[in-house]
């Protein structure tokens, strides 16, 4: 709105009666010194209408300012609600943001095959939350000597290739985020079983060939690695990596064929974390149905 609109003041005096009532008579301009003339006002006769009043009545003054009132409303509603309506319209198409609820996951799918924190957390007796996804196998790592790639990143592309349909990798840690104690669960689909078992026989075939490794990161940091593997049957190896010279920590794996999919998990923790992989081990490729 104007300043005109809102700073006009309904207590504030009238205009001269001259201004405002046509049929008012101005004042008149004679010679100095002369005495005014006052105009002689006919001598009403019998019937005859008396003069209009050259004062504009209270009761036309009140009208005339609802009169104004009325007409700025007026001009306020035009103004506002055409404001309302913009508001409301992109109110209604504003986009609808997260309510924090989990998502959906349909059933039959690798994220429904997951094993849930709270499921982790009581095969393993601790307390672990979610942490990062991945849904396909991280490039090679790069390991010395090379033929240890397969060990160093046994759920990299070095063992998954290129030819799987449905990938997820997820990984529990500790609820202080510390990362003492870490879980990971793997699932890979192939298209058929034959192809399935073609990564299976990779992984262990690579387990066999690396007792140790050196690890370079992507910082350039270097790790060494040893690594001890179980006798393999044809749908299961267990095997356990330990970093250099920390005692009493290591990384517990196991991996099962079922069907088309490459079933992975670990676990790493000070202690024996060999029963509590099993038991992932076991609940995962439960749920696994291809």
């Amino acid at each position: 709105m104007t300043k005109h609109y809102w700073n006009q003041n309904p207590a504030a005096p009238a205009p001269p009666t001259w201004q405002q009532t046509p049929r008012a008579v101005p004042p008149q301009l004679g010679r100095a010194g002369a005495a005014p003339s006052v105009p002689v006002q006919p001598t009403a006769g019998p019937g005859a209408q008396p003069p209009a009043a050259s004062v504009t009545p209270p009761a036309a003054r009140a009208a005339r300012r609802r009169t104004g009132v009325l007409r700025h409303w007026r001009l306020m509603v035009a103004a506002v609600v055409p404001c309302l309506l913009l508001a409301g319209i992109g109110w209604w198409h504003w986009p609808q943001q997260p309510t924090g609820l989990p998502p959906h996951i349909a059933e039959g799918t690798v994220q429904a095959d997951l094993l849930s924190a709270d499921s982790v957390s009581k095969l393993a007796g601790t307390t672990v939350v979610a942490g990062p996804q991945s849904n396909r196998p991280h490039a090679p790592l790069a390991a010395a000597p090379s033929e240890c790639a397969v060990a160093a990143g046994p759920t990299t592309q070095s063992v998954y290739g290129q030819a799987w349909k449905a990938f997820l990798s997820a990984t529990y840690q500790d609820a202080i985020g510390s990362g003492s104690y870490t879980v990971n669960q793997v699932i890979g689909v192939f298209p058929n079983s034959e192809k399935a078992a073609a990564a299976f026989r990779t992984l262990t075939g690579g387990l066999t060939k690396c007792p140790s490794s050196t690890l370079t990161d992507q910082a350039g940091r270097t790790s060494k690695w040893t690594y001890a593997a179980h006798p393999a049957t044809e749908v299961a190896v267990a095997w356990t990596a330990r970093q250099g010279d920390t005692a009493n920590w290591a990384c517990y794996h196991q991996a099962r064929v079922k069907g088309a999919s490459l079933i992975q998990a670990s676990v790493c923790q000070a202690g024996d974390g060999e029963p509590t992989v099993s038991m992932i081990a076991d609940e995962l490729t439960g749920k696994v149905t291809e």
